[in-house]
């Protein structure tokens, strides 16, 4: 029985290791971007019917889990407040460090208001550098002004 969707997580994550899957090619059967499709595996997005049959198909889950990757997920997946994984911690230290100045160049240019996380798009790519390879992640959001009412 599944009792959650962290639950249909696990038996991706786990049917991805065992049949040695790609995001990529989860994404190429899905027919969406690797980021996107690799968060909805995750649990941070919502397939559609059509969306949820192929991710089934790809990770062989049972018909129960197809209905648990079509509902609108809680979002949030980081298990503690200041992230412990040191990847992930470098994202935290990122927006620590230049949080404000991202903030500031941003409200610079468009004025008071927010980029946004649901109007967005995330690419990552791996920029080959002689002196050690570059993560090269590219975040696009829609500017949302703060309306006066």
């Amino acid at each position: 029985m599944i009792n959650s969707r962290e639950d249909v997580t696990r038996m991706i994550q786990s049917a991805k290791v065992r049949k040695g899957i790609t995001w990529t090619q989860v994404a190429d059967a899905v027919g969406l971007s690797k980021e996107w499709t690799t968060a909805a595996c995750l649990g941070q997005m919502t397939f559609d019917e059509q969306q949820a049959k192929i991710v089934g198909e790809i990770f062989d889950l049972p018909e129960e889990a197809l209905a648990w990757l079509q509902a609108v997920p809680y979002k949030g997946s980081l298990p503690t407040a200041v992230p412990t994984d040191p990847l992930i911690y470098r994202w935290y230290e990122v927006v620590n460090v230049y949080g404000s100045t991202i903030k500031e160049l941003i409200h610079e240019e468009f004025g008071d208001g927010i980029m946004s996380a649901i109007d967005f798009s995330l690419d990552i790519e791996r920029e080959e550098d002689p002196k050690g390879d570059r993560v090269k992640v590219v975040l696009s959001g829609k500017f949302l002004p703060y309306k006066a009412y």
